[in-house]
């Protein structure tokens, strides 16, 4: 074996989520339909913010980022999934591979940091709804988001540098439809000691910080709507938070089920389902799950359809 960091891999195969190919052109429908609403849904619900002034707040400015970067996560892995199910040879280069390992960890990590930000939104709305325009300032909006993209490209950047220091000798068949950490290492012919470090820190850093954030706003939440008079408030402030909770258990409880389990070859195959979830299934659905019962959406949508000429 050469010494430094020299890579003898020039490219990785792709296994992709099933060998099987009488289910390869269900499965390219499936995710074309799917990938086609993500692009349409977020691109309409970006596009509503930026054109009504009413959205102009820090809900919808944290919600026109969730958008993007569901647009941009979803975009990473989802065209060359696509084109794998209508190739032999599901070929990615080892450049593109770790390309598609940096954008997939910064979207990923930085859409964490976003649904926590929304967390904390909701908690200073309910909790002190006072205070609410002093406390959620235009500036400590933009701080917050700056310091979501901040940590998860810096995370991104631990992640991949680490990743360019092994050595990849014969092995080179990823046991994915992306190129993922955990799968990553199994093909390594050198040590990921420092590697399987790096995730526990970076990861222990990315999954502590935002989990606690949330579940410390939830509770302060929920025990200000029970202590609330009217039943028309609570029932309010439980329809505005119930978008979130379920967009936070989709995203997280997936990924908790891939990251969180010993990467043998048996639960990466179980990990390939799970991690549809939180790469397709979620970015699709985030745009519905926040507009189907907001009534600001609703409003902006009549008044956007009204503006446009026929």
């Amino acid at each position: 074996m050469a010494p430094g960091n020299t890579s003898f891999v020039t490219e990785f195969f792709l296994m992709g989520l099933t060998d099987l190919p009488d289910l390869q052109l269900p499965l390219f429908c499936l995710f074309l339909v799917m990938y086609v609403i993500t692009v349409l849904g977020n691109l309409c619900l970006i596009t509503l913010i930026l054109l009504n002034s009413h959205l102009h707040n820090p809900m919808y400015f944290f919600l026109f980022n969730l958008s993007f970067i569901d647009l941009c996560y979803s975009s990473v892995f989802t065209p060359k999934m696509l084109i794998n199910f209508t190739s032999k040879e599901n070929i990615l280069s080892y450049l593109g591979c770790m390309t598609q390992l940096f954008f997939l960890c910064g979207f990923g990590i930085s859409e964490c940091y976003v649904l926590t930000s929304m967390a904390y939104d909701r908690y200073v709305a309910i909790c002190n709804p006072l205070l609410y325009n002093v406390v959620m300032s235009p500036k400590v909006c933009c701080i917050l988001m700056l310091g979501s993209y901040l940590m998860a490209f810096s995370g991104a950047m631990a992640h991949t540098g680490c990743m360019l220091r092994l050595t990849f000798c014969d092995a080179n068949t990823i046991n994915h439809y992306l190129c993922d950490i955990l799968p990553l290492l199994q093909l390594s012919c050198s040590s990921t000691y420092v590697n399987e470090l790096v995730v526990f820190i970076v990861a222990g850093i990315n999954v502590i910080v935002p989990t606690f954030t949330i579940f410390v706003s939830y509770g302060f939440i929920l025990s200000s709507i029970l202590h609330m008079s009217s039943s028309e408030g609570r029932s309010k402030a439980f329809i505005t938070c119930s978008s979130h909770i379920i967009a936070i258990s989709l995203f997280f409880g997936s990924a908790a089920f891939m990251y969180l389990k010993p990467s043998s070859a048996g639960s990466m195959d179980e990990g390939k389902i799970s991690s549809v979830f939180y790469t397709n299934v979620v970015p699709m659905m985030n745009p519905f799950i926040y507009s189907l019962r907001n009534r600001d959406i609703k409003l902006a949508v009549r008044k956007t359809l009204s503006r446009t000429p026929f």
